[in-house]
């Protein structure tokens, strides 16, 4: 017999715990359809031309193509590859019907995505990851800068994760930075900022370390002024905008990100945002190279070492491989399937409650028809029902029932029918109590509402 095993780097999880991952996903859609962005979804796969265009490199090393067993047989180059993201379809999707679509282009999705990763703990190759942008047609005011921090600071709080800062820095404030060092080689910028990406990882000898054997031509002193630059943080707002007064200015590049970075902040604080929740990071980069202007990355405050959990930015043409059009964006995106095991593994988020709100026991089999009517009829009422339809003792059910997670169960023999009755159980409280059969669907609904107070009172689902 072939042993039953789960591929490696996949997240299958218990009905308990699928639960609350889609509990996980509900609150994140809701806090995206809040702030009016709307659902797209894209093929898991794609044109292997469309999907390879943008980076190539080490991306194509971790794509996973699609062959037919035909053209397996042919040995012919795979048409198709699974999406690693979902900026990359975005892309095309926007391309190919840009001129049905509403600019700006609000949009979310929320799909699984593929990636040949190294296999590791906690790295997935099939994962979720929930995503947010704005498009503009030619132009897109910074205003949406502003506003995704927003959104992302709904979903955080309404996902009850503990204190959380969403970090910002500006792409054109770090090249005009560099331009001032007299480093204005856009190739040589970039491989800087991918080693002062890593500075909260490694820490500053690392990445000092990195900036002078990587032979950047940078001396003593432009190390230590990129070190100081890139280690600057806000505590509040104030401090914030006090941290950019004191960066004086530079050149074009550098002026533009200060302002438009002071214009973020400012904004983020209109939108409602307390200022425990947001700050300055100048360190962050982002590694893609697409990204241009406002830069984000969110960490839980009391779980640095989970990393960042929601990171994004702006980028100034999504689908240039694709449209002449010229289509600026900003976004977001949540690897939802990596959070939710980082949050388990941290204690911060358990299973969920059962979808099966009662279970109809079955005392009697000949009166199986009455114990389906009652099922029936609560099913009706919208409570979700589960009957017991084989027979079995009743201490064998309740188990059943509590090892499902089950809270409420409906009880009835000959004597209950004879009086018109039933028993309804709290498998929590272990306490039952008679009700009149017409009766069963109200008080049911009045001990629903009260299990769901109470779980809501001690923050738990």
């Amino acid at each position: 017999m072939t042993a039953a095993r789960t591929p490696p780097g996949v997240l299958e999880l218990l009905p308990l715990e699928q639960i609350a991952f889609q509990d996980m996903l509900d609150t994140i859609r809701r806090s995206f359809e809040r702030f009016g962005f709307l659902p797209v979804e894209t093929p898991v796969m794609e044109l292997s031309e469309i999907l390879l265009t943008k980076e190539g490199g080490e991306t194509e090393r971790q794509v996973y193509f699609v062959q037919s067993t035909g053209n397996l047989e042919k040995a012919g180059t795979p048409e198709l590859a699974l999406r690693f993201d979902l900026t990359v379809p975005l892309a095309r999707y926007v391309a190919e019907h840009e001129h049905k679509l509403n600019f700006p282009f609000r949009r979310y999705q929320m799909q699984r995505v593929y990636r040949g990763e190294r296999q590791q703990r906690g790295r997935f190759r099939e994962f979720y990851q929930c995503d947010i942008d704005v498009i503009g047609k030619d132009s897109l005011s910074i205003r949406f800068d502003a506003e995704l921090p927003a959104v992302i600071y709904q979903v955080f709080r309404d996902l009850k994760i503990g204190p959380f800062a969403i970090q910002l820095n500006n792409r054109k404030l770090l090249r005009g930075f560099f331009e001032n060092l007299g480093q204005g080689d856009a190739a040589t910028q970039a491989l800087i900022l991918r080693e002062i990406d890593k500075l909260d990882k490694v820490g500053a000898e690392k990445v000092a370390e990195s900036l002078r054997s990587n032979d950047f031509g940078l001396d003593e002193a432009a190390i230590a002024k990129i070190l100081h630059f890139v280690q600057i943080r806000s505590s509040g707002h104030a401090d914030a905008l006090a941290q950019l007064d004191a960066l004086g200015r530079g050149s074009d590049a550098f002026n533009q990100g200060l302002d438009e970075l002071r214009q973020v902040l400012e904004l983020i604080r209109a939108l409602g945002v307390p200022e425990a929740f947001y700050a300055l990071n100048l360190s962050i980069a982002r590694g893609l190279d697409y990204y241009t202007g406002t830069v984000y990355e969110t960490h839980l405050l009391e779980h640095p070492h989970i990393g960042s959990i929601c990171s994004g930015g702006r980028y100034e043409n999504l689908a240039g491989h694709y449209t002449k059009s010229h289509l600026p964006g900003v976004g977001i995106s949540i690897g939802a399937t990596r959070l939710f095991w980082q949050l388990r593994e941290a204690g911060l988020i358990g299973t969920g409650a059962s979808t099966v709100q009662v279970l109809v026991t079955q005392m009697d089999e000949a009166e199986l028809p009455r114990y389906l009517a009652i099922a029936n009829e609560l099913r009706q009422a919208g409570i979700n029902s589960e009957v017991v339809l084989e027979p079995g003792k009743l201490a064998k059910q309740m188990k059943y029932a509590e090892k499902a997670g089950i809270p409420f169960a409906v009880i009835a023999g000959g004597d209950e029918f004879a009086k018109g009755t039933v028993l309804i159980k709290d498998l929590h409280k272990r306490e039952q109590f008679e009700v009149a059969r017409g009766e069963l669907v109200k008080q049911l609904r009045v001990e629903l509402e009260q299990a769901q107070a109470m779980s809501h009172g001690t923050g738990k689902k």
